[in-house]
């Protein structure tokens, strides 16, 4: 098994098709079909699915291709030399929505006073995408709040934040002095989208004790959650840096429940065969500093 059987099969893998790759290698397509062969003997696995004249992945190449991916990235990082590549270079950093918007900003400030010549190329969205951008390459490293899904995916915590119950003005909780998580289940709840940390950390919350959401509006947009609450929609859970200013202006309220922590933990994230560069380093370390 060697480089070059590992660089077919991804350009294989890629393209879903023999001719495409031979085309895009410069080979011919006896040699590309060589080459998975050959690899499939090697593992006495089957690759790719051939139906009516078409390949379709395996659950064996899929796995093949998460390994041959990082692999063949790390060769082409030794060869290309790592001095140079801390000195120039991109990195592809990726964020939760509170992370790129409270946190991020800060980062990539601090970042570049130490590598001016280095890009960041930044990416905010929900952590079930920035998960699959590590897992397939797309990213390099990821902020994320909450734990990881994957195994493949390492994570190292650098901070913690805090849920907090949204109820808007005259809401009938605020006047019970007592509040356990069935009593909020009475109320039309509004929640961000599936995949995104937030709301698996409020499912398993509520999980936890036995109860089901059927949230009446789901929105990957905090900014309309908090829309929503202030005018009585419902009642919610976001993280304290996201109503800060609605809070100390009364347009919202919160209340304490009753023995529930709702404090999580923040994680830096890349995939464990990642090669990681100096400036890689740095940039994890620097996320532990602020």
């Amino acid at each position: 098994m060697t480089i070059r059987h590992m660089r077919i099969f991804i350009q294989v893998y890629q393209a879903e098709s023999i001719t495409k790759a031979a085309a895009e290698l410069h080979m011919t397509q006896p040699a590309v079909t060589r080459s998975i062969q050959e690899i499939e003997h090697y593992y006495g696995v089957c690759l790719f699915d051939r139906i009516n004249h078409r390949l379709f992945r395996t659950k064996a190449g899929q796995e093949f291709y998460a390994q041959a991916f990082h692999i063949v990235e790390a060769f082409d990082l030794m060869e290309k030399g790592m001095r140079d590549w801390d000195e120039i270079g991109t990195i592809r950093m990726g964020a939760t929505i509170t992370l790129g918007t409270f946190f991020l900003p800060d980062l990539l400030l601090e970042f570049k006073e130490h590598y001016p010549k280095i890009s960041v190329q930044s990416t905010v969205t929900n952590a079930k995408n920035l998960q699959d951008g590590l897992l397939t390459n797309q990213l390099d490293i990821a902020l994320i709040e909450g734990a990881v899904s994957y195994c493949d995916l390492h994570a190292e915590s650098f901070c913690s934040d805090r849920l907090v119950l949204l109820l808007p003005p005259g809401h009938t909780l605020l006047s019970k002095d007592n509040i356990v998580p069935s009593d909020l289940i009475q109320y039309p709840i509004l929640l961000r989208e599936k995949g995104s940390t937030t709301r698996t950390f409020v499912d398993n919350f509520f999980s936890l004790h036995n109860l089901e959401l059927f949230p009446v509006l789901e929105s990957s947009s905090p900014q309309a959650i908090i829309q929503a609450v202030c005018r009585g929609i419902g009642i919610s859970f976001l993280p304290s840096h996201w109503v800060r200013k609605e809070l100390e202006a009364g347009a919202l309220f919160t209340r304490e429940i009753n023995h529930a922590s709702l404090t999580r933990q923040n994680y830096i994230v890349w995939h464990k065969n990642k090669f990681l560069t100096g400036s890689m380093k740095e940039m994890i370390a620097l996320c532990k500093t602020l």
